[in-house]
């Protein structure tokens, strides 16, 4: 992110053992590395662990991909099954947005861009209506309107090869579902796995459906909130990355809970994206540990 000191970030996953973080320490200690912010967990269940560690990039004597090259030897020595990552915050954050009819997170989104709160690069929003085509254009942001032809496999097929292209082309560190009602066919999920968020209302799997906020209405909820959490094939399945609620009055109209849901999915989306950027984000299985 602009702004902040030149870092290298190191996420770190494995089974759990002692001198897991002696040996990663060691290794940062004999190269000299300043490490600045440092969080430890083991999942009870799995005894899976979990480590994120920042280094500031001006303290080490090499690169990014030297030292890329330098832990995978730790890495391996620790256990052959570790997971790892060594992410470099001096490389420029893509995001590629996916909407339909609603806009709200995506105004959302475009609202922090613009105003550096969220110092990433929209490199593009594709939409599979075109409605939100001239908000898009309007903060300077390539728009693609890509049609799904009801009742045509082949052409939605099509389309979605069409933003498969797209995406890739830009090669975005994180691809984001903001309220766009397709379902992403699983060679997509694996392809964008790890990379690709989605928000939806936390009513699943009571209020399935359509109008789930109609549906929570008329069950008189006291409760409602949005879940951003990662696309696996399994719809809305994926390991969550954040949950946010808020109340609901007796008093509220469907237009109200409408309203509060929204407001809750525009924030948690955007906590969600942000930890995903920061490299906050680990994941285990269908688990998340967030530091």
């Amino acid at each position: 992110m602009a702004g902040m000191p030149h870092q290298y970030v190191i996420t770190f996953g494995c089974p759990d053992r002692s001198g897991i973080v002696a040996a990663i320490s060691t290794f940062l200690a004999e190269a000299g590395g300043l490490i600045v912010e440092a969080a430890y967990h083991t999942d009870p269940d799995t005894r899976w662990f979990f480590t994120r560690q920042v280094v500031t990039a001006e303290s080490l004597p090499f690169d990014v991909h030297e030292l890329r090259d330098r832990f995978d030897a730790v890495a391996r020595s620790i256990s052959p099954e570790s997971e790892w990552r060594v992410a470099d915050t001096g490389e420029r954050r893509r995001v590629v947005i996916l909407v339909s009819k609603d806009g709200h997170c995506l105004y959302d989104l475009l609202g922090r861009v613009a105003a550096g709160e969220l110092d990433v690069d929209v490199s593009a929003v594709v939409g599979n209506h075109a409605p939100l085509g001239d908000i898009t254009r309007a903060h300077g942001i390539p728009f693609h309107h890509v049609p799904f032809p009801k009742g045509d496999p082949e052409g939605k097929a099509a389309a979605f090869a069409e933003i498969a292209g797209i995406v890739d082309f830009h090669d975005p560190h994180a691809v984001v579902l903001a309220r766009f009602m397709q379902i992403l066919p699983a060679d997509l999920c694996q392809a964008w796995a790890g990379r690709a968020l989605n928000i939806h209302h936390s009513f699943l799997p009571s209020f399935i459906g359509a109008r789930p906020y109609h549906q929570a209405h008329a069950r008189g909820v006291k409760l409602v909130g949005a879940t951003c959490h990662y696309v696996t094939a399994d719809l809305d399945a994926g390991p969550i990355i954040e949950q946010d609620v808020t109340r609901v009055a007796h008093g509220d109209s469907v237009s109200d809970i409408v309203r509060k849901g929204r407001d809750i999915e525009k924030v948690t989306l955007a906590r969600g994206l942000r930890w995903h950027l920061e490299n906050r984000v680990l994941v285990h299985g269908n688990r998340t540990v967030v530091f």
